[in-house]
C-alpha cells in the first residue's frame, strides 16, 4: 500500500480530500501507536517494535516508510526514528481525542456499574 497523497482516492473517499488522506494513513495498523511510543524521546527500530508489542519486522519497516515519506517521523542516527516538527503538532493535535476517548471511557465505566451490569 502506498503513501496516500491529496487529490487522489482513499479507503472511504473518491474525494482525495486532505482531512481523509490523513485519516488514511492514521487508519493504518500500528501507525497511531507508533506515534504514541516516539511522543517522548527517539527509539531504534529495536526499542520501538518491542515497544510496539513485537509487531512484524516488515510491518514496522513500512509504517516507518510511509511516516518518513509523510514527514512526520525521522531516521535520527544513532539515536533512532523520532517524531518532526509537524510530528509533535500532529500528536500534539490528538492529545484532546485522546483525552476526550478517557473522559468517554469513564462515563461508559461508571453507566455500566450504575445499571449493574
Amino acid at each position: 500500500m502506498s503513501l496516500p497523497s491529496p487529490g487522489t482516492s482513499v479507503r472511504g473517499s473518491r474525494s482525495g480530500r486532505h482531512i481523509m488522506v490523513l485519516l488514511d494513513l492514521l487508519g493504518r495498523r500500528w501507525v497511531l501507536r507508533i506515534l504514541w511510543e516516539l511522543r517522548a524521546a527517539p527509539l531504534t527500530f529495536r526499542e520501538l517494535r518491542e515497544y510496539c508489542d513485537d509487531m512484524s519486522p516488515t510491518v514496522l519497516n513500512q509504517r516507518l516508510r510511509d511516516l518518513r515519506e509523510a514527514d512526520i517521523v525521522v531516521l535520527e542516527e544513532p539515536n533512532g526514528y523520532a517524531l518532526t516538527g509537524q510530528g509533535r503538532q500532529l500528536l500534539e493535535s490528538l492529545l484532546p481525542l485522546h483525552q476526550w476517548a478517557e473522559r468517554w471511557q469513564k462515563r461508559r465505566m461508571a453507566k455500566t456499574r450504575g445499571s449493574g451490569k
